[in-house]
This record gives structure tokens, C-alpha cells and sequence, in this order.
């Protein structure tokens, strides 16, 4: 599996190849340049919103977008840069969902973990899943709740930075700031999730009293876990850690690496199959008069 922020001059020299293809008419070049990025597209908008609809929308309107302003790319700079770009401004600018609005930053959040009562989980034998998928479920979607304490342009730039590695280079690029601007912006993310992290949650700080085992069950009866539709934890192939580039040795020292693997630990989850939409899009007769099909 690719990844596309690996700034690998061969893979950008596939996607130019697939981009001209398309130009010039093939249906299944698209389809291949759609499946090389959509599973990126879609995880990277998953842990924007916390929402696998919100996350399926999302990247089902980038890809058209893609589709449609194909024409547009021009290929003297990367296609990774030109197509993130595309993904950077839908999810700036889309409309906040449920999950997005509900959440108001650190101290609310903080306020409905101290609220969320101390329980254990039934036995094994009442719940669909073993107990231990529903604890890693409310771990990964805790830990994605602290992101949506943050702003939308600092989120997406952590999610970009420290959880797929994109280097302060096509950082700046995709986000179309200086590199300065870039870190600045990654730093302050950083520090205000360190800053919750250390204070309230267990998982790097023992004497914090917050264990994930403990608030499962307080999670599930408010219906942020549900054992039948889980998010996070359903099959995949791979964690995010296995596609990174391994990048850790440039990682300021104020995010370390215990604090980076948290959430570099969380699956890849597999997306949906847009090619099927897609198709119909292709189908449209507008667009095969674009591409003349």
C-alpha cells in the first residue's frame, strides 16, 4: 500500500502516469489513481470528525472533486500537493457535524470524563464482543475526542504531522503557509493536547486516575461506544504506525514518543468502496465529454 506523503519521486511519477492516462481517456486509470488514495482520504477525515458517516461523506465529495478539476493539475508539482490541497479546503470548510458541534473544547470535555461514572463491564457472555474490544474501542475514540478540542486548521495539521508523518515541507505546502508558520501551529496543537493528556488520562501518567476499562460502560450507556456499530475497531489491515515513515527521531522533544504512539497505534481503517459511485459520475455525460470517455 502506497503512502503519499512517503515524497517519493516514484509514486508521484505513478500518479502523473495515471493522471495523463485519465486525460487521455481511460476509465480504469481513474479508477486505479482513486483507489491509491482513497483509504488516506478517508482516515485522515474519520479522525477530523469521529464519525464514519461525516468521514464516508467527506471523502466521497473529495473524490468527485478530484475527478471534476482533474483537468486543472498541472504537473510540475506534485499530485500528492495538488490533491491534499483538495482535502485540506473541503474539510476546513464543511459544515460541522453532530460530533464536531457537541464538542467544546478541553474543560467541557474534561468536565463529561470526570461525570462519566466508574463501572465495570458485564460478564463476557452478555455482550457481543469480547470486553476487551469495547475497552480499545473507547480508547480510540477518546483519544480522537481530544483531538476535536482543537481548532480545525491545528487538528488538521496534527493529524497530518504526527499521526501520518507529513514532513514541515509539504506541510506548508498543502496547507499554503511558511514552514515556520506550519510548526508554530503544530507546536500549539501539541502542547494543549500534552497539556490534557498528562493531567487527566492514565494511559501515560498512571497516578491519573481516568482508565478506559473503567469508563466503557459509561461511554456505552451515553452511546458513544456501541458494541453492535463500532468505529474504530472494526477489521483492518493495517495500524497507522506500520504505513509511517519512521520519522520519529525529528519529533520535538515536548511530543514524545510515548505520546506520538498513542495515536500512530490506531487501525488504518479500510474505506468504503467509492468505485461504484464513481462510476456513475464517470458515466455522467457532462464528465465523458470532459474526458471523452
Amino acid at each position: 500500500m502506497i503512502n503519499p506523503f512517503m515524497e517519493d519521486e516514484k509514486d508521484d511519477l505513478v500518479d502523473k502516469s495515471l493522471v495523463q492516462s485519465v486525460i487521455e481517456g481511460s476509465q480504469e486509470s481513474l479508477e486505479a489513481l482513486v483507489k491509491r488514495h482513497q483509504g488516506w482520504i478517508y482516515n485522515i477525515a474519520l479522525r477530523m470528525f469521529r464519525d464514519a458517516d461525516d468521514a464516508e461523506d467527506a471523502t466521497q465529495d473529495i473524490l468527485i472533486k478530484m475527478i471534476t478539476k482533474l483537468s486543472t493539475y498541472q504537473s510540475k508539482s506534485a499530485f500528492r500537493t495538488w490533491l491534499y490541497r483538495i482535502v485540506k479546503n473541503h474539510i476546513l470548510n464543511m459544515k460541522k457535524g453532530y460530533r464536531e458541534a457537541m464538542n467544546k473544547g478541553f474543560k467541557p470535555f474534561a468536565k463529561n470524563l470526570d461525570n462519566a461514572i466508574d463501572q465495570d463491564l458485564p460478564d463476557d457472555k452478555s455482550l457481543p464482543v469480547e470486553k476487551a474490544i469495547l475497552v480499545e474501542e473507547t480508547k480510540i475514540g477518546c483519544l480522537t475526542a481530544m483531538l476535536l478540542c482543537l481548532d480545525r486548521e491545528q487538528r488538521l495539521i496534527f493529524i497530518f504531522s504526527e499521526i501520518f508523518e507529513v514532513s514541515d515541507t509539504l506541510g506548508s505546502q498543502i496547507f499554503e503557509m511558511s514552514k515556520d508558520n506550519f510548526r508554530k501551529k503544530l507546536s500549539r496543537a501539541r502542547k494543549q493536547l500534552v497539556n490534557f493528556i498528562s493531567k487527566k488520562c492514565g494511559l501515560i501518567d498512571k497516578e491519573n486516575p481516568c482508565r478506559c476499562e473503567k469508563k466503557t460502560k459509561a461511554f456505552m450507556d451515553a452511546g458513544y461506544v456501541d458494541p453492535d456499530n463500532r468505529i474504530f475497531t472494526n477489521d483492518y489491515i493495517h495500524k497507522v504506525r506500520e504505513l509511517s515513515r519512521q520519522r520519529s527521531k525529528t519529533l520535538e522533544p515536548m511530543f514524545d514518543k510515548e505520546y506520538t504512539a498513542l495515536y500512530r497505534e490506531h487501525p488504518f481503517q479500510s474505506p468504503p468502496d467509492y468505485i461504484g459511485l464513481l462510476r456513475k459520475v464517470m458515466n455522467n455525460s457532462d464528465f465523458k465529454r470532459t474526458f471523452d470517455l
